[in-house]
């Protein structure tokens, strides 16, 4: 499936450990990446800064749902599961 545009879930849901461009010790959960802009793109879209983790994030069914609310839910039920 195709990311859909403007749903950010991906950006704010999880933790992520890596570093990130303006969060050099990652981000906890459920906070708003500081490179995902006011209409949730991230603005690391092809840029080598870009965290690995993300670069590699594809979306899937299984995680991001068939809508937006879906992708919430069930990527903050992954990230439940994974603490």
């Amino acid at each position: 499936m195709k990311c859909r545009v403007g749903c950010g879930a991906c950006c704010i849901v999880p933790s992520i450990s890596s570093p990130i461009p303006g969060m050099p010790e990652g981000k906890p959960a459920g906070i708003r990446c500081i490179q995902l802009t006011e209409d949730n793109q991230c603005r690391l879209v092809g840029l080598p800064d870009r965290p690995t983790v993300c670069s590699h994030f594809k979306a899937v069914v299984d995680v991001c749902g068939h809508d937006d609310q879906q992708a919430w839910v069930l990527i903050t039920q992954l990230e439940t599961l994974t603490q």
